[in-house]
């Protein structure tokens, strides 16, 4: 069976290669511009993975994540995709319960075994 992946981020271009790359991997996909749009797409949809950006306007990355997981959403898995790398981002988000961090731009590969790990 087919995994979905829901990917979230505002930057069109970064949607495209993100599609592009998920595609060519296997997965089916599904986009979100920001965190609402993310959230208005969860509803009655539960992809096997959400990959999302942090800094997006109307809801960021964290907030996105803290909405999920504060839904009882425990089981998916989270990846952030972000040109953030900084220690401090990457407590806060763990702590609003992200599974793993990939820092922009991505390398597919990087992201294949990425997604592998928390697929299992």
């Amino acid at each position: 069976m087919t995994k979905t992946i829901l990917t979230v981020d505002d930057s069109p271009s970064m949607r495209m290669l993100l599609r592009a790359a998920l595609t060519d991997l296997g997965y089916d996909i599904v986009e979100a511009e920001d965190g609402v749009h993310a959230l208005e797409k969860l509803e009655g949809n539960q992809p096997d993975l959400l990959i999302t950006d942090i800094n997006m306007p109307r809801l960021d990355g964290f907030g996105l994540i803290e909405t999920v997981r504060g839904k009882g959403c425990t089981e998916m898995p989270i990846l952030i995709l972000t040109t953030e790398s900084s220690d401090e981002k990457k407590q806060r988000a763990r702590a609003a319960g992200a599974t793993g961090w990939i820092v922009k731009p991505f390398h597919p590969e990087k992201l294949a075994v990425a997604i592998r790990r928390v697929l299992h």
